[in-house]
């Protein structure tokens, strides 16, 4: 894991989602199905992803 840039895209829906799974997408910066952003690859971000990585795409 190192901090380059990750690329991380929405593909599922955060409805019904639990509280906790909401907000680390929120937290990614993430807001609609189909969105992409760029994130730095730091051990707090790379947590985010991996606890809903069932709702994302991740590119390098």
């Amino acid at each position: 894991m190192s901090d380059a840039n990750v690329t991380v895209k929405l593909v599922k829906s955060v409805n019904g989602r639990l509280k906790n799974h909401k907000a680390c997408v929120h937290g990614l910066g993430l807001r609609k199905i189909g969105q992409s952003v760029d994130v730095k690859g730091t051990p707090e971000n790379w947590g985010m992803i991996n606890k809903v990585r069932y709702m994302l795409e991740v590119g390098e």
